[in-house]
């Protein structure tokens, strides 16, 4: 016999659409401030306007609700491994509002985000966690996403990466 679990109860996940562009910039400002880093976040909601639901959109999100209120995000894209010859996906942002945590909306988020991707013939999902984010590392844990002690993300942004970009190749010395 199964019973119902009242905690998932009225929870819809649904694609994010470009009406959503507020809230969807709203709650990555919460999680930037939820880990500490409010600084960080530069994004616009134009930008998510632009870069998200354009000509040419570079990533998308899934949207949790309950009762019709919002309640959490995943934001994801669509990645490639040479070594497994196969496409993943990569979450860039799951946000849970705090008072629906508890009712696996973040696993429920991150179970479509990867049947999505396994429905496009992909094999893995891949995530980065703020290293002083003790509750996410044992939320992903818990959920089988684990460590990966042979890699370590690297980044170049702002001003670096702008002049880092626009110098010209050197050509062969020879």
């Amino acid at each position: 016999m199964t019973i119902a679990n009242p905690a998932s109860k009225n929870i819809i996940i649904r694609p994010g659409t470009v009406e959503d562009v507020e809230t969807i910039h709203a709650a990555i400002l919460r999680l930037g401030a939820h880990i500490g880093a409010p600084e960080e976040i530069t994004s616009t909601a134009e930008d998510l306007r632009t870069y998200g639901f354009g000509e040419k959109p570079a990533f998308s999100t899934l949207i949790a609700e309950v009762g019709g209120e919002f309640a959490g995000l995943c934001l994801h894209f669509p990645i490639f491994s040479t070594w497994m010859g196969r496409p993943g996906v990569y979450v860039q942002d799951l946000y849970v509002e705090d008072r629906f945590r508890g009712r696996k909306i973040g696993e429920r988020l991150l179970r479509r985000a990867a049947a999505q991707c396994r429905k496009d013939g992909g094999a893995y999902l891949r995530l980065s966690v703020d290293t002083d984010n003790e509750t996410a590392k044992a939320f992903y844990e818990r959920l089988g996403i684990a460590w990966s002690s042979y890699e370590q993300v690297q980044k170049i942004v702002g001003d670096a990466f702008f002049a880092f970009a626009d110098a010209p190749d050197d050509e062969d010395p020879r």
